[in-house]
């Protein structure tokens, strides 16, 4: 009999998993503990959940934890029948060896993946014998940010029933003492509120969370399975000294933390530069509308501020910048209210004019801000992304932040990101969600109300500093640094903090060392906040530079046993089991969207984001993009019937799209679009008639699944067949799915779980999810014109590289020589002669259009088309 898989789904914070998983009576959660201590903002979180096998077998049971996007996990541990296995933390290429070493003795892989706005995902399984249990243990580190005025900690719970023991402890000291303290979230109402009591005495504060086994299903999201929500904890410090309160411990390491309240805002000069191309069709537009005319009625009336559209053009409200009357107000809503989504993308052209903006209208005593939405790549201007950021810099020249809004699963987040930070700001990732506008909102109320500029952090007598200068100060934040006293010599360390406030230089320089510590905990934050700008550093930099940050960095994450994207977890099993290898993602790998959540993962992700759960995988490649698509050539017009051209930035995935015929007698065609290597522009390729493709084959798995293109103008693959050694086979077409083993036949219509040996399928109503082993697919039902079709997408990579097919096509690499009066392009050393083209990408709800350069089969996939048909599926 096949072990069978017992999923234990808990989550460390925030966003409900949309999927249910059954509730198996013969496994129990009988015990289920969150307890997070907060001192000097530094959370340190523990989950330990206690699993018990009931059956009189052995249990393969799958631990899920979900822990915040800014956590380092710094411990995982399991205890079976009376043995301890620690997790060990290691530099990422020693672990992918072990990890290589175990795939080729056919083990499974663990996964840390992004899960969603705020989330990662920690999985690893264990084998359980007959009535015995085990016990996991993670933990997880992170430095709480101030933002509006409070810190939050928040915690998310689904453990897919009703525990007997369910605890969630949470305990927060301050020594400059606890202004406020509240609880909410969606477990803190109804019923379940009380189950909580909270305590706060001056400088400590307490929350316990103790819900009975019935309340645990009385909760707006929860039932039968328990709980399905989240609990918020919402304080903040009092703050009596200037200079803040800096904390040290007995071997000479502290923290500052500063955030002066009394201050005078600083009116500032700010241009908005909104992205109305044509991937921002539709809802996104239109909330990007609403959220503008709530921050224009913001604005203060000694506020200027510019405001910028821009798509292949740029086009002004007005040319310089304008003070926030209520006359200038009108007319810039009046401007808002008329933005409409069309042609290219020029992001170039349009923040350069917003830095000359604000070069142009210097105001002494006042706080300069540039910020840019956009939801896609460069497709018009300059669309090398290394000569825009080194444009932008250029221009910027340091004397003034820019704020990178991300918008949507399929901007090229790194790139915002680095852009960001090369000019004193940061990105924050808009999600495509039913509030969006708040999520813009929200940012710009966080930088509306600057009180201090050019601030410098001094420490005489301090060393090894993390960041200690900041552009600027806003009200509601706080600034952290961290460090070591110079022979831990207190008398001779002298603190000390210099900035601008309106017209004149203002220095804070009491000194209030108010506590000593844990030797321990603020070492630690001092180890967190390094290996974080670390990491920010190395994004900037190149070559020897970037080599030298990037050591120093991974060896702070071993020494404190750190899970960066720099380094792994080894999991350590009973012997005769698989050793999990788990690493964190970048905020610039996959993510989820709410909206289309599911148990796997869903295609359209990309460098900047997907919409996936389960993504990133131990030591996993990332797979190219290729996108598919039907119909006949056409010109890059903007009088289409679904979308103006655009371009979005291609996942590190398979997906799929169609391109509109032009005429009823075009010979029909299929499209695929391959992700080019550091190029904003993917090549195309169309392949005729109803092939059957070879869309992935992996000979060491005995797995490959192939795919057979309808012969319906703009539509896809009609039949997908996934086979799985010799006798098993799964039938994929728009309306049911066939289990074949062996000679047992299984139709398949409704949406259900399916397991067939090794191969797990999750059918819902537009998806159908694959997995078996460490390969992830999904298939997506689309709908055109009347006619339905599939497109296959790969959302998890095997860690190999022995594998072939369209699915496992590598980025192209290019380069342009020349674009009139004909365009070539040299792609591998061969130049071939090119048009410029597009397609309209299925592989998310939108449906943008995107840009492309139309090459022939042979030309793109760099071998002969054959190589990829299949004589049957």
């Amino acid at each position: 009999m096949e072990r069978a898989v017992v999923y234990v789904t808990l989550f460390g914070l925030l966003l409900a998993l949309v999927t249910t998983l059954p509730i198996k009576e013969d496994w129990d959660i009988y015990s289920f503990h969150i307890n997070s201590t907060v001192t000097s903002r530094y959370a340190t979180t523990v989950i330990t959940s206690r699993v018990a096998n009931r059956m009189d077998e052995s249990k393969e049971i799958e631990f899920h934890v979900r822990i915040p996007k800014n956590a380092f996990i710094s411990k995982f541990r399991m205890f079976i029948d009376g043995q301890l296995y620690d997790g060990a933390v290691k530099a990422k290429e020693q672990a992918q060896q072990e990890y290589t070493d175990a795939v080729s003795r056919g083990q499974s892989a663990g996964i840390v993946s992004s899960v969603g706005r705020t989330l990662e995902e920690f999985k690893t399984s264990v084998t359980v014998a007959p009535h015995k249990k085990v016990t996991f243990e993670l933990t997880y580190e992170e430095l709480l940010k101030r933002r509006i005025g409070k810190y939050e900690l928040q915690i998310h719970t689904r453990p897919m029933q009703p525990v007997k023991d369910f605890k969630v402890d949470v305990y927060i000291h301050e020594k400059a003492g606890i202004s406020f303290i509240n609880v909410q979230g969606g477990l803190s109402t109804k019923n379940l509120a009380n189950a909580i009591t909270k305590t706060h005495a001056d400088k400590q504060a307490w929350v316990y969370f103790y819900p009975t086994e019935d309340q645990q299903k009385t909760c707006d999201s929860c039932g039968e399975q328990g709980m399905n929500g989240d609990l918020v904890v919402v304080y903040d410090v009092n703050r009596k000294a200037s200079i803040g309160d800096i904390k040290k411990s007995s071997d000479g390491y502290f923290v500052h933390h500063f955030a002066p309240s009394n201050l005078t805002r600083i009116s500032k000069n700010v241009v908005f530069i909104i992205d109305q191309s044509g991937s921002m069709s539709g809802r996104k537009i239109q909330q990007t509308r609403i959220a503008l005319l709530h921050i224009l009625s913001d604005l203060a009336e000694d506020d200027y501020f510019g405001l910028i559209t821009f798509d292949g053009e740029i086009f002004h409200w007005k040319r310089e910048l304008v003070q926030a009357s209520k006359e200038n107000l009108d007319g810039a809503k009046e401007f808002a209210q008329r933005i409409k989504d069309r042609g290219m993308t020029d992001i170039n052209l349009a923040v350069l004019e917003g830095a000359r903006m604000l070069n142009a209208h210097p105001r002494e005593g006042s706080a300069s801000i540039l910020i840019l939405l956009t939801d896609g790549d460069p497709t018009s201007g300059v669309t090398n992304l290394g000569r825009i950021k080194s444009n932008v810099k250029e221009a910027i020249a340091g004397k003034f932040p820019l704020y990178c809004l991300g918008f949507g699963y399929d901007v090229n987040f790194e790139f915002l990101k680095t852009m960001s930070l090369q000019n004193d700001g940061v990105a924050r990732r808009i999600y495509d969600d039913s509030d969006a506008d708040l999520q813009l909102r929200g940012f710009y109320v966080e930088v509306a109300t600057p009180l201090l500029t050019d601030v410098t952090m001094i420490y005489l007598g301090g060393t090894n500093l993390t960041q200690t200068n900041f552009s600027q100060y806003y009200d509601g934040s706080e600034i952290v640094v961290a460090g070591q006293i110079t022979d831990n010599n207190v008398e001779t360390f002298i603190p000390q903090v210099v900035a601008l406030s309106r017209n004149s230089k203002v220095t804070f320089s009491e000194t209030n060392i108010t506590e000593i510590v844990s030797d321990d905990l603020i070492q630690r934050v001092w180890a967190y906040l390094t290996v974080k700008q670390l990491l920010e550093k190395e994004l900037q930099l190149s070559g020897p530079e970037k080599d030298k940050v990037k050591e120093v960095a991974l060896e702070l994450s071993l020494k404190y046993s750190f899970v960066t994207p720099l380094t792994s977890m080894v999991v350590t099993k009973p012997p005769g089991e698989s050793t999990d290898v788990l690493h964190k993602p970048k905020e610039g790998g996959t993510h989820t969207n709410p909206q289309r959540g599911s148990g796997l993962g869903l295609a359209g992700g990309s460098a900047g984001g997907s919409h996936s759960f389960l993504t990133t995988s131990a030591i996993i490649q990332q797979a190219p993009s290729i996108v598919m698509h039907s119909g006949a050539d056409y010109d890059m017009a903007y009088d289409m019937e679904d979308d103006d051209l655009s371009t979005v930035h291609f996942p590190p995935t398979i997906v799929t799209a169609t391109a509109p015929t032009t005429t009823a007698t075009a010979p029909l065609s299929h499209r695929f679009l391959l992700k080019a290597e550091n190029q904003s522009i993917p090549l195309c390729f169309d392949i005729t008639g109803n092939e059957r493709l070879k869309l992935l084959h992996s000979p060491s798995r005995e797995l490959s699944v192939n795919g057979e293109l309808d012969s319906v103008a703009d539509g896809g693959f009609t039949k997908i067949v996934i086979r799985v050694k010799a006798d098993l086979y799964i039938d994929i077409d728009v309306n049911n799915i066939i289990v074949r083993d062996g000679q047992t036949l299984t139709p398949h219509t409704g949406e259900e779980h399916i397991t067939a040996g090794s191969v797990t399928v999750i059918k819902r109503n537009k998806e159908v999810d694959v997995a078996t082993g460490d390969i992830r697919i999904v298939i997506l039902l689309h709908e055109r014109h009347g006619e339905k079709f599939l497109w296959p997408v790969l959302r998890q990579h095997p860690s190999d590289n022995n594998i072939e097919g369209i699915l496992a096509l590598k980025p192209a690499v290019y380069e342009e020589l020349q674009q009139t009066p004909s365009s070539r392009l040299k792609i591998n050393e061969q130049e071939v002669d090119v048009d410029r083209s597009g397609a309209v990408d299925y592989s998310i709800v939108s449906r943008p259009t995107l840009g492309c350069w139309l090459v022939s089969a042979d030309a793109a996939l760099q071998r002969p088309l054959d190589d990829f048909i299949v004589a049957q599926l």
